[in-house]
């Protein structure tokens, strides 16, 4: 019989002891699993950083954990070039434990045993990387969003993005500083966000918190003016479509 591929594990997890007790039942579990700890860490975010560098087949990773939790890192994970297959690890939930099993999620409950950690690596080996689709079932709205450029991750606070600009197949996202381009569609942006962003154009929306004024500007050879919106921070002003502008005086008040 033809041995097992080794695996490249990357363990993501708050507590260090977890870490090690995970690292431990691989060792365990080695002939029957073969396995390399390609490396741990002790949040999402931490755990993004490293997958700029370092190629995993499967990752180990807690849910309840600080900065960044299991579920959004794993909506972040699912959007690489080459998705590392998930497996989540949890303390007992029979909510979060049935939302998995719906969505095709797999997980191990914690303290987590040597011979469930086997199945799974033996089904990750065999199954395609979960879509972010069916993780997006299960996660509340993410804190960060994402942007690839050169090979780099950047974490962009949902807090700070000033405005959402949908541009050919892109979306801009306008933070103080500068944009940052993401492979997002800006439908789904405005769904997963509903409190956070309103829609003053068809390819355009704004953070509510940002917002500290209208202006009438007047139509080009003086024809029918329109109204734009200013944000905190930003000089440029954004065009409210005529079919936006009722909704969003509605959303934001006069």
């Amino acid at each position: 019989m033809e041995a097992a591929a080794t695996l490249a594990v990357l363990i993501v997890d708050d507590e260090a002891p977890a870490r090690e007790r995970l690292r431990d039942l691989l060792g365990d579990i080695a002939a029957d699993q073969p396995t390399r700890v390609a490396g741990m860490a002790g949040n999402g975010l931490e755990a993004l950083r490293m997958l700029e560098t370092t190629a995993v087949d499967v990752i180990l990773v807690d849910i309840r954990m600080p900065a960044m939790d299991g579920i959004e890192f794993a909506q972040h994970a699912s959007r690489l070039k080459n998705p590392p297959r998930l497996i989540f690890v949890t303390a007992y939930d029979e909510h979060a434990v049935q939302a998995f099993e719906l969505n095709a999620i797999d997980y191990l409950l914690k303290p987590v045993r040597a011979e469930r950690l086997s199945a799974a690596l033996q089904k990750a080996r065999q199954a395609t990387p979960v879509s972010r689709e069916n993780i997006d079932t299960i996660a509340e709205p993410r804190r960060h969003l994402t942007c690839s450029e050169r090979g780099k991750i950047h974490l962009i606070p949902i807090s700070d993005v000033l405005y959402l600009k949908a541009e050919l197949k892109y979306v801009t996202s306008r933070t103080v500083a500068r944009e940052f381009l993401l492979e997002e569609s800006l439908v789904q942006l405005e769904q997963e966000f509903p409190d956070r962003f309103v829609r003053i154009h068809r390819n355009c929306l704004v953070s509510r918190e940002a917002v500290v004024g209208f202006e009438r500007s007047v139509g080009e050879d003086g024809g029918e003016g329109y109204w734009s919106v200013r944000l905190n921070g930003l000089a440029e002003l954004l065009p409210i479509s005529r079919r936006q502008w009722a909704n969003v005086r509605a959303v934001l008040g006069d």
